[in-house]
């Protein structure tokens, strides 16, 4: 439970229709599985206690007490688990009966919630039996105990408040209006709905739709738990689909027609982060009851996904589409910002390196999408001391096989002028050394743009953004940045997608570049290779770039981060080179953001940007003492 984290589980128990007893015996047994791997939370399926298709038998006497008695042997099983534990059960309740979720924990009953929506159509007929939710809170008696009844409770663990709990029942999401979304706004984190709901052709599909948008809307973990095997099959058939969401994503998810546990961790912390972030999202409290609960605060060991590629999809169709959107939206920028301004050309600097490649795919579909020849793309290729024949040659031939027109600029020489200007030796390969050149490649870029009619496009990513590594005024500045919002672990799937829609010989050089050691050339060479590797000098940008999309996104605190990091990279890096590269990220994002506060325009393509206009305002004087602490007290 620590960071944030919630182990929960849903559960399907094999039952037997009306046989109270036994039910009561295979939901305690589930109860006993769910404790033993570690879940706080346990959610059972409706009526899961004498099965969802008694039909007429709900009306007899036996089979209320039965259920009675039962739900009381299945509170006393919670006693010792240490977990809470959701029952879908029938109640009689002032000579009315309700089908109902019943609240367990430490060998009780906190609290029972009835439905509210009771539906009667199609195969459903429920309100021959069962009565809707009363609209008042109430309080009933359960062996002596006073319990709170009603739908509008919310179960809060006192330990830690991010956990609070509220229920629906089956129908009650598939309504306009879920009570969900009173819940939610009333300060509940995660949602359990126990469902019956049979299995039809095409239903589990709109069912795991359904949990998707309703966890994303409520920005909730959302627990389903369905009924299954055992059931009647007279007419309908269930499958036991339990599915746990959390804001928009499937974490877990059962096979169709199995039983037992489906288990993950929801994040409550950035659940609560998301919500402070989201202004929209406005809390109305009214009305409810609050029902403490404790439970202890243990370690929970992480099996949820943790994605070591945050910016990038997983592979298959949706990297293709993804790929393709952000590519659209980077030549969707650029191609405005030429129209707008009337520019006769496009120029930018080509390295054979990555970013700007990218960046000269992305002006190609530009000016594609505009109806101009791509002969008003003037690519230049500027080498100087540090400049591989592998990459002054992919940068040409690239050119040539887009079809833009190529200038090179050698500026050796220049360089050296300068060097004497300022008193600068060229055997003194410091910082002067490297920054020169980068300033020079920009003066020549800007100086030609103006004679071009041009407008100078941006190469540098997010990731180089983030670390401030680019020399200030020199390969920071532009005209208009494309690859502004592109982190550099996702520059390397664009280039690839690219390379494979293009084919031919342009697909060759595409794919050398991407085998192309990552460097800025600004070192001269050894025996004609480059010495100069950034991520010798900043580290891996996997490591980077998953640092500042967990900092970001979610505001998650280092120490959240490096967990996350040692979980998403086991077996790769040991612990002690990410907390390494975790501190040189947090001195460099905060000593760098004067390079960030005067970025130029360039399009936002995903949730992570740095644009000090939009996404990410900070004093490019503030201190990281209060983050570096942390990660030193590790």
């Amino acid at each position: 439970m620590k960071d944030g984290f919630l182990k929960v589980a849903c559960a399907t128990p094999a039952i037997r229709v009306a046989d109270t007893d036994y039910n009561a015996g295979q939901i305690t047994d589930l109860i006993g599985r769910a404790a033993e791997a570690g879940a706080k939370l346990v959610l059972f399926p409706e009526l899961c206690v004498t099965g969802y298709t008694c039909g007429d038998l709900f009306l007899q006497r036996t089979l209320k007490d039965g259920a009675l008695d039962a739900l009381h042997r299945i509170a006393e099983a919670t006693g010792g688990s240490g977990l809470v534990a959701v029952v879908g059960c029938p109640l009689e309740v002032q000579d009315k009966l309700y089908n109902c979720a019943a609240v367990l924990s430490g060998g009780r009953v906190l609290g029972v919630v009835p439905k509210t929506f009771v539906p009667n159509y199609g195969e459903f007929y429920e309100l021959r039996h069962f009565s809707p939710a009363p609209a008042e809170t109430g309080v009933i008696r359960l062996w002596g105990q006073e319990v709170p009844f009603g739908t509008r409770l919310l179960f809060r663990q006192e330990e830690m408040p991010e956990f609070t709990l509220a229920a629906e029942i089956c129908e009650d999401v598939w309504v306009p209006c879920p009570p969900s979304t009173d819940h939610c706004r009333a300060g509940a984190t995660v949602i359990v709905n126990p469902s019956a709901s049979d299995e039809i052709i095409g239903k589990s599909d709109y069912r795991r739709s359904l949990m998707r948008s309703q966890s994303a809307r409520l920005l909730c973990g959302y627990l389903y738990a369905d009924c299954g095997e055992g059931e009647s099959t007279t007419d309908l058939v269930f499958a036991g689909h339990n599915l746990i969401a959390e804001n928009g994503s499937i974490l877990a998810e059962s096979g169709l027609f199995t039983t037992g546990l489906t288990v993950t961790e929801l994040d409550l912390q950035r659940l609560k982060q998301e919500r402070a972030r989201q202004n929209t999202f406005s809390p109305s409290c009214g009305g409810y009851t609050v029902v403490p609960f404790s439970l202890p605060v243990e370690e929970t060991r992480l099996t949820r996904p943790v994605a070591k590629s945050p910016f990038v999809p997983a592979e298959g169709k949706d990297l293709g589409e993804r790929c393709e959107t952000i590519l659209s939206l980077q030549a969707t920028g650029l191609k405005k910002r030429l129209a707008h301004t009337g520019c006769k050309t496009a120029v930018l600097g080509i390295s054979g390196g990555l970013d700007s490649t990218l960046a000269l795919l992305v002006a190609v579909r530009a000016m594609d999408a505009l109806g101009r020849s791509r002969k008003d793309i003037v690519a230049v290729t500027m080498p100087c001391f540090g400049t591989t024949a592998r990459t002054k040659s992919n940068a040409m031939t690239l050119a040539e096989q887009l079809g833009v027109t190529l200038q090179s600029v050698d500026i050796a020489d220049a360089v050296r002028i300068h060097f004497g200007d300022i008193g600068q030796r060229e055997d003194v390969h410091d910082v002067t050394f490297e920054n020169a050149q980068a300033r020079e490649r920009t003066q020549v870029l800007m100086d030609l743009a103006n004679r071009l009619g041009g407008l100078v496009i941006g190469t540098g990513d997010l990731s180089e953004l983030a670390l401030g590594f680019a020399t200030y005024n020199g390969d920071h500045m532009s005209m208009y940045g494309v690859n502004a919002s592109v982190p550099k672990t996702l520059v390397r799937h664009l280039t690839r997608y690219e390379a494979e829609r293009l084919g031919g010989q342009a697909r060759d050089t595409l794919l050398d570049i991407l085998d192309t050691p990552v460097s800025p050339e600004l070192l001269p060479l050894v025996d004609g290779e480059v010495v100069q590797k950034t991520e010798n000098i900043v580290g891996p940008y996997e490591l980077h770039d998953f640092f500042l999309y967990y900092m970001l996104r979610f505001g998650f605190s280092p120490k959240k981060i490096y967990r996350l990091a040692k979980y998403a990279f086991q077996g790769e890096y040991e612990d002690g080179v990410i907390l390494h590269w975790l501190k040189m990220f947090y001195r460099r994002f905060f000593s760098q953001q004067f390079k960030r506060s005067c970025l130029p325009d360039g399009p936002k393509v995903g949730t992570v940007a740095l644009s000090p206009r939009g996404d990410w305002r900070m004093p490019s004087d503030a201190c990281a003492a209060l983050w570096l602490n942390e990660l030193e007290s590790l």
